[in-house]
C-alpha cells in the first residue's frame, strides 16, 4: 500500500520513529542519526558542516516533547505538521516534514522547525 493510502495511524507508526531519531541525532549533535531516513536530495543539503552550523546556535535548548497537530496528503508524499517544545523555553514551535515513498522505503524529504 502506498503511504499516502494509509490511515493516519499507520503513517504516524512509521513516521515518529524517523522523526525521533532525527530529532535525538540533532540533539546529540550527530550527524550520522540525524539523517539516517533522509532522501539522498536532503542528505546533500544538511552536510555534516550544515548540521554542526545550525547546532552552533542553540538559544532554545534541545528538542524534547512534540505533539501531532495534522497530516495532508498528496498523490507523492505526506505532510505532517507538530507541535514541537524545546528544553529551555516555554514557547511552541512549528515542526513540519515531508514524507515520501521511494522504491517501498519511506524517508524524509524535508524538515523544518520554526
Amino acid at each position: 500500500m502506498k503511504l499516502c493510502e494509509m490511515t493516519k495511524e499507520e503513517i504516524l507508526s512509521i513516521v515518529e520513529p524517523m522523526m525521533d531519531n532525527c530529532l535525538e541525532g540533532s540533539n546529540e549533535g550527530d550527524h550520522a542519526k540525524h539523517v539516517r531516513d533522509f532522501t539522498d536530495r536532503l542528505k546533500n543539503v544538511v552536510t555534516p558542516e550544515n548540521l554542526k552550523s545550525q547546532l552552533s546556535y542553540r538559544p532554545r535548548g534541545f528538542f524534547t516533547s512534540r505533539e501531532f497537530v495534522c497530516l495532508f496528503r498528496k498523490k507523492n508524499n505526506v505532510g505532517i505538521v507538530w507541535r514541537q517544545f524545546l528544553s529551555t523555553t516555554d514557547d511552541e514551535f512549528v515542526n513540519h516534514a515531508i514524507f515520501v515513498e521511494l522504491e517501498n522505503e519511506i524517508f524524509i524529504d524535508h524538515c523544518l522547525i520554526c
